[in-house]
């Protein structure tokens, strides 16, 4: 069997600091801004976008969730306002995602904190 430790070293390497940001992340987005690391990632690309709403098969596409994960995390989101959910007029197995103000004003808070706690991890990484 062909090993090459230094990969499986740098795997594990990786691993840990992912789960280490993602940890902080989630507990300083909650406690600041009442929002997970996940349903922040999910304003997050709501928010970046140019049109007024992004269906829920394109968020999934442009997210590491699940598509039941994304759907229970829309929905928490949608319970605190912060989005809102509609069918699709032309296929109505569609479902439309909508950033509401609410959404993007909580946003902007929580972008300082995200922003922060990335600025102190990936820049001590270099």
């Amino acid at each position: 069997m062909f090993q090459r430790p230094e990969l499986i070293d740098q795997w594990r390497s990786l691993t840990l600091r992912y789960n280490e940001i993602a940890c902080r992340l989630d507990r300083e987005l909650a406690e600041a801004h009442g929002v997970s690391m996940n349903e922040f990632e999910t304003l997050d690309r709501l928010a970046a976008q140019d049109c007024d709403s992004l269906r829920m098969q394109d968020l999934a596409a442009a997210m590491y969730l699940s598509q039941s994960a994304l759907s229970r995390t829309v929905a928490r989101l949608e319970k605190a306002g912060l989005v809102d959910r509609s069918l699709c007029e032309a296929d109505r197995r569609g479902v439309f995602v909508r950033i509401t103000d609410e959404g993007r004003a909580r946003h902007a808070g929580a972008s300082r904190t995200h922003l922060t706690i990335l600025t102190a991890y990936l820049t001590a990484a270099k």
